[in-house]
């Protein structure tokens, strides 16, 4: 059945584009590399990022999922960066789901163990997002992370992304479901001062 809404983005607009590097405040997300593969199974062998992304990676499997994004931009279903800090790879950002009808993109991130505590993962984000307003045309960013990680939690408070709720037993974790806080900003959110974002060290309280 024919939509009566006009597509927020119209199809064909990501892969018509060229994935860019993108930079932001001290950091640069770029495109993977098969190189990085290392850093890659680096950090899938991490108890942290293992334990709220729900995987682990061999090498092969490592370059499969390197080789996966650009398939992924060319269908307009996803999208993933290296985030580049200090000189090498701090971590990874993603729009891990994308709807360009609806104009939608949903972010997932993680950072290494030797770039935590820098506020990469938030820079990323960031960044991540006034691309894909700016030059995506997306109208809503959103992510969600378990209500166990609070860290996620202060990540998505300083780039902006306002706290809509919790979803409940959404996420299905090693250690069983967990409930799930929302966030999200929109294209027509006011803009968070650089100076406002570096205060923001709170816990997100989301009733």
């Amino acid at each position: 059945m024919p939509s009566l809404a006009t597509p927020a983005v119209p199809p064909g607009s990501m892969a018509a584009l060229t994935q860019p590097e993108i930079h932001g405040d001290g950091v640069m997300l770029r495109p993977w590399r098969p190189a990085d593969r290392p850093s890659v199974v680096t950090a899938y062998a991490d108890p942290a990022i293992q334990r709220w992304h729900c995987r682990s990676m061999t090498d092969d499997e490592a370059g499969d999922w390197i080789a996966g994004w650009p398939r992924r931009w060319r269908a307009e279903t996803g999208a993933g960066w290296a985030v580049l800090h200090g000189g090498g790879i701090a971590g990874q950002i993603g729009l891990r789901r994308v709807d360009l009808v609806e104009g939608l993109a949903e972010v997932s991130y993680w950072v290494l163990p030797h770039a935590r505590g820098r506020r990469v993962a938030g820079r990323a984000l960031a960044a991540l997002t006034r691309w894909s307003f700016a030059t995506l045309g997306l109208h809503r960013v959103e992510l969600s992370h378990s209500t166990a990680n609070p860290a996620s939690c202060r990540v998505a408070t300083r780039a902006g992304f306002a706290a809509e709720g919790t979803k409940r037993g959404e996420g299905r974790h090693a250690d069983g479901w967990h409930d799930m806080h929302l966030h999200s900003r929109l294209a027509t959110d006011r803009p968070l001062p650089e100076e406002a974002s570096a205060l923001l060290d709170i816990m997100c309280i989301i009733e």
